[in-house]
């Protein structure tokens, strides 16, 4: 029953640092495209 508990709990933290790897990942991946997509609106106008 207790391994049951901790496995839960180890879920739970896992899912915490999984949302964090993926904010990471796409906060920068989404800042990099509106920015490239700001440059080339910029370059054909």
């Amino acid at each position: 029953m207790n391994t049951r508990i901790d496995a839960q709990e180890g879920g739970s933290s896992n899912k915490g640092l999984l949302l964090l790897f993926w904010a990471y990942v796409l906060i920068p991946l989404a800042w990099g495209v509106t920015n490239t997509l700001t440059q080339a609106v910029k370059l054909f106008q």
